[in-house]
C-alpha cells in the first residue's frame, strides 16, 4: 500500500499484549467462578447464571484472547449448556433482521471497494480547483471525504483508502532519509519543496482516523454500534429509529464533531506554508490514473442509490403523512432497512460489471466482514437475554441506589460518557452491547425518559480516539510512523471530551423537536 513502513510496536507495548492475552485465560474462568459461586439474592437462576457467562465474555473480550465473534459465539454457547434458556431462544438473535441489513450495506459496500468507486471520489473532491494547493483546504476536504463515505462504508475501508491516499500526499511533501527518518524535503540539501512543518504529517494521518469514526455516527449503518443501540432501544423499548429519524439527529453531530476536528488540528498541526505548489497536480495525476467510468462504477452506483432511497422513503412519509398514517405505517412495513439493503446488494448480482461479469460475483460478495456478523449476534443475544432473566433490571436497581436522584440531563451525560470510555478499553461493538442496556435499564429504575441516555450511550461507544487499540483506524494510523502516541493520546482525549459535549447537546435538544421525548 505504500513504502512507508509501519511503526513497530515497542517492546514494552509487545509484553504487555503477550500478557493481557495469557491473563485472559485465567481470568475469564476465575470471574465466572466468582460470580457463579457467590450468593445473590435478587437475582433468579437463569440471571445468576447469565451473569457469570457476561463477566467471562466481557473479561475475554477487553482481554482479546480469542478473536471477539468466537468469544461472542462462546458466550450464546454457554447460555445454552448451563440452560440460561433454550438454544432456538438463545440463538434467534443470529437471524435477526438487522443482522440482515448488515449484510447487504457491507456487500454493497463490497462492491463500492471492489470497483474503486470511494478512490474515484476520494481523488475527485480533492483535486477540486477550490481546495487547490492549499495545505490548510487539502486538510479539511481530506477529512470530508473520510467522513461522508464513512457515513456508508465500514470505518475501517475507509480508513485503508484514505491512509494510501494521504501517504501519496506526504510522499510529496516529505523525502524519507536513508536512516529511516522523515522531515520535509526543502530542509534537505538541494530540496526544492517548501519548508513543510512536520506536524503537519501527523495532523494528515490523524483527521484520517478521526474522521471516520465520525463520519460513522451519521446513519444506523455507518458503524455497528449504531445497529446495536437502534436494535436494543427497538427491544427493549419498542421505540422504531428509522434511518431518517437516526440520521437527523447523527448528520448534525457529525458536522459539529468534523468542524472542531479540523479547526484544532489545523491549529496545532499546522503545515508552516500557505500553499503547496504542485499538490494539486499529483493529486489529478492520480485521478487520471484511475481513467474513464467503469460499467462496474456506475452499476455500483444506480445500486448504492437505490438503496439508500429506500432507506429514505419511509422518513418522508412520515414528513408528509404522519408518523400515525396508515401509509406510513405500511411502508415501514413493507420496507424496514434490512430490506433496502438486500435489495441494493441484490442489484449488484444482476447488474453488468464489464468483462460479462457482474458488478460482483459471489466469491467477492463473500468477503464482507463476517466477524462483526457473528459478533453482533453474539452480543445482541446476551443483551435480549439479560433482560427476559431480569439480570439489566436487577443491576439497573443496585446502580440506582449509588445515583439518587439523576435526572435525565445527567443521566445523559453519564451513559455517553460511560459508553467513550468503554470504547477506549475494548471494541466499539462490544462496549455498545454492554453499555446500552444497563443504560436503559438505569433509565427504567430511576422513571427518567430511557431514550436519550441510550443514544448517546449507543454514540458514545463509537468515541474512543486516544490509543491505537481503541479502534481499527486509531491502529492504522498509527503505524504511518508520523504519530507519537503523545499526540495520539492528547488530541484523542480532547476530542473525546468534547465529542461528549456535542453528543449530549444535541441529542438533547433534537429528540423532543422531532418528537422522540417529551
Amino acid at each position: 500500500m505504500s513504502d512507508v513502513s509501519p511503526a513497530p510496536a515497542s517492546p514494552l507495548e509487545e509484553r504487555f499484549d503477550v500478557l493481557r492475552r495469557r491473563a485472559g485465560f485465567a481470568l475469564a474462568p476465575l470471574a465466572f467462578a466468582v460470580v457463579i459461586f457467590s450468593q445473590f439474592d435478587t437475582l433468579s437462576t437463569q440471571a445468576h447464571r447469565l451473569a457469570a457467562v457476561m463477566v467471562a465474555v466481557i473479561v475475554l473480550w477487553v482481554c482479546e484472547s480469542l478473536p471477539m465473534p468466537v468469544t461472542a459465539l462462546l458466550g450464546a454457547t454457554g447460555c445454552v449448556v448451563l440452560r440460561v434458556a433454550p438454544a432456538n431462544d438463545v440463538f434467534a438473535p443470529f437471524a435477526d433482521q438487522l443482522m440482515f441489513l448488515f449484510i447487504g450495506s457491507f456487500i454493497v459496500a463490497r462492491g463500492i471497494f471492489l470497483h474503486g468507486l470511494d478512490r474515484r471520489v476520494a481523488l475527485n473532491v480533492l483535486s477540486l480547483q477550490w481546495v487547490g494547493a492549499k495545505p490548510s483546504r487539502v486538510l479539511f476536504a481530506f477529512g470530508a471525504v473520510t467522513a461522508a463515505a464513512s457515513a456508508w462504508v465500514s470505518n475501517t475501508a475507509v480508513t485503508v483508502m484514505m491512509f494510501a491516499i494521504g501517504l501519496s500526499i506526504l510522499k510529496y511533501m516529505f523525502r524519507e532519509q536513508s536512516d529511516g527518518s522523515k522531515e520535509p524535503a526543502a530542509n534537505k540539501p538541494g530540496g526544492n519543496a517548501p519548508p513543510i512543518d512536520p506536524r503537519y504529517a501527523t495532523g494528515l494521518m490523524l483527521i484520517t482516523a478521526f474522521a471516520a469514526s465520525i463520519g460513522g455516527l451519521a446513519t444506523p449503518v455507518g458503524t455497528p454500534p449504531n445497529v446495536i443501540g437502534i436494535r436494543t432501544i427497538q427491544e427493549q423499548l419498542g421505540v422504531d429509529l428509522p434511518f431518517f429519524t437516526w440520521f437527523a439527529i447523527g448528520l448534525p453531530v457529525v458536522i459539529v464533531m468534523y468542524l472542531f476536528l479540523f479547526t484544532y488540528l489545523n491549529w496545532f498541526c499546522p503545515s508552516g506554508v500557505k500553499e503547496l505548489p504542485g499538490s494539486r497536480q499529483l493529486l489529478l495525476t492520480e485521478r487520471a490514473k484511475l481513467g474513464p467510468w467503469t460499467t462496474g462504477e456506475r452499476s455500483t452506483v444506480v445500486a448504492f442509490a437505490v438503496m439508500v432511497s429506500l432507506w429514505l422513503v419511509p422518513g418522508f412519509v412520515a414528513i408528509f403523512a404522519g408518523q400515525e398514517s396508515e401509509i406510513y405505517q405500511l411502508t415501514r412495513a413493507s420496507l424496514p432497512e434490512a430490506v433496502a439493503a438486500i435489495v441494493g446488494a441484490t442489484l449488484l448480482f444482476i447488474l453488468p460489471g464489464g468483462k460479462g461479469e457482474r458488478a460482483i460475483v459471489w466469491r467477492e460478495a463473500v468477503k464482507i466482514d463476517w466477524g462483526v456478523v457473528l459478533l453482533y449476534g453474539g452480543g445482541v443475544a446476551l443483551g435480549v437475554l439479560a433482560g427476559k432473566t431480569g439480570l439489566t433490571s436487577a443491576v439497573a436497581n443496585s446502580a440506582v441506589e449509588w445515583l439518587p436522584g439523576t435526572g435525565g440531563f445527567v443521566l445523559l451525560l453519564a451513559a455517553t460518557a460511560v459508553g467513550t470510555v468503554v470504547s477506549e478499553a475494548t471494541s466499539n461493538t462490544a462496549s455498545a452491547t454492554i453499555v446500552v442496556p444497563l443504560v436503559i435499564g438505569i433509565a427504567t429504575a430511576l422513571n427518567v425518559d430511557p431514550l436519550p441516555p441510550a443514544i448517546g450511550a449507543t454514540m458514545g461507544c463509537s468515541l474512543g480516539f486516544m490509543l491505537p487499540v481503541s479502534t481499527p483506524c486509531n491502529a492504522i494510523v498509527y503505524g504511518s510512523g508520523y504519530i507519537p502516541l503523545t499526540r495520539m493520546i492528547r488530541y484523542g482525549f480532547l476530542l473525546d471530551v468534547v465529542g461528549i459535549a456535542v453528543i449530549v447537546t444535541l441529542v438533547s435538544l433534537l429528540t423532543p423537536l422531532i418528537g422522540l421525548s417529551g
